[in-house]
């Protein structure tokens, strides 16, 4: 059987489970059309101001439909933030003051946020981290690679500040968490102490699942532009969410006390973090329905995948466990070589600022980093797993998925 033949044969198998995804995404698109309707967005909120960017309405409305669409008291949407490492780094030091307690409640949370926090990196950046400015930190480890709730139930006490939700799985082999385990996660925290701040990283689950970890029982939340909230067109920045007190102290991090959410000149990118932020929904659930077919795909061929293709979907993300570094790096290859961008180029494993292993990233992406456009990565450790995500569309997904099976030897 040929490449198409077994791509076909595929999605017919999977016609529940793109229903689902259909459903999911005619929810979210009404919810995003509803805040910009509500929120009166019109042409005028496309202009820009320069300088201080003081007086600017489009920034204003953009961040109402920001939180509109998030169910979040406030929320701010800006260019200026460098990344989604940058947007936490934010919310983190916004909010914590040296002797309070920060939990990671998921084990280590990403490589590029251990350098934030202070458990990795070296002597220079260990100095700017949050445990140099006397924050206190620790993690509760996994159990049996999923949440350990027993024991989150007994690490919660009066001195924690705040606990660290990662959504998504990062570079590890857990589960990423679903809305339901986020709920779990924080009416446990609430009960031990109904001060502490439960804070989520969103980064590739928007538009995922019909609800945010907001209406979760979650305080905050961040996640990155050029993943799934900007659909794929919004140049750079992040986003943060929640009680507006929370996202007050988050932006004096971004600018300064004083300043906070009313300044920072937009370069004329209203139009397209509004028109993003539109197109988010659908560009989602094309990227989650490539994500559910590659796993199907695999699946069939005999290798591990995570999750499943018919498991319950909470971000974008795809794990193909390979046991086998050259079998990673030539699927990485083979990405890269079906990309529109930079198809010609090889990607090799290097290191990347942020990771302690090398890294093998195929991206021929639009917007550098962009994750919501197909690409796949994995540092080179085992068990050698491909973290494939994005997809603008379903059909590129498709096409570069059906060259994979043709091209790579994954027998």
């Amino acid at each position: 059987m040929n490449s198409k033949e077994l791509i076909k044969q595929a999605e017919q198998s999977l016609e529940k489970e793109f229903e689902i995804i259909d459903e999911i995404r005619d929810f979210n698109q009404e919810k995003v059309l509803n805040a910009f309707i509500e929120n009166r967005v019109a042409p005028e909120h496309f202009y820009t101001v320069s300088g201080y960017g003081h007086d600017d309405m489009g920034r204003e409305i953009l961040d109402k439909v920001f939180a509109d669409v998030f169910k979040a008291e406030k929320a701010i949407a800006r260019i200026h933030f460098a990344s989604g490492t940058h947007t936490l780094a934010c919310c983190l030091f916004g909010n914590l003051r040296p002797g309070n307690k920060l939990i990671s409640v998921a084990g280590a949370p990403y490589d590029t946020m251990q350098e934030v926090i202070g458990t990795a990196g070296d002597d220079e950046t260990k100095e700017d981290s949050l445990i140099a400015h006397g924050v206190l930190y620790d993690e509760i480890p996994l159990k049996n690679n999923e949440i350990d709730f027993e024991t989150l139930e007994k690490t919660i006490d009066k001195t924690v500040t705040m606990v660290l939700i990662q959504r998504s799985k990062g570079y590890s082999t857990r589960k990423s968490l679903t809305i339901k385990e986020i709920e779990k996660i924080c009416k446990i925290v609430k009960s031990k102490n109904p001060n502490c701040i439960c804070f989520v990283d969103n980064c590739y689950g928007e538009f995922v699942e019909e609800r945010e970890p907001l209406e979760a029982g979650a305080d905050l939340i961040a996640g990155s532009l050029i993943k799934n909230p900007g659909g794929g067109i919004v140049e750079a920045g992040g986003y943060i969410a929640g009680k507006a007190r929370l996202v007050d102290k988050s932006a004096n991090r971004l600018t300064a006390p004083g300043i906070g959410c009313e300044g920072g000149a937009m370069f004329n990118q209203h139009r397209l973090i509004f028109q993003g932020l539109f197109m988010a929904p659908s560009v989602v659930s094309d990227a989650v329905k490539g994500a559910v077919l590659a796993a199907k795909l695999f699946e069939d061929l005999g290798f591990n995948t995570a999750p499943k293709h018919n498991e319950k979907r909470t971000d974008i993300i795809q794990n193909i466990i390979f046991n086998n570094p050259d079998k990673l790096e030539e699927f990485c290859r083979t990405i890269q070589s079906f990309s529109p961008v930079n198809g010609y180029v090889t990607p090799i494993p290097e290191y990347i600022p942020g990771y302690e292993d090398k890294v093998i990233m195929a991206g021929g992406t639009f917007i550098e980093g962009s994750t919501i456009e197909l690409s796949a990565d994995g540092p080179m450790r085992a068990p050698y797993v491909a973290y494939m995500q994005g997809g603008l569309n379903y059909a590129h997904v498709k096409i570069a998925l059906e060259n994979i099976l043709n091209k790579v030897n994954i027998s």
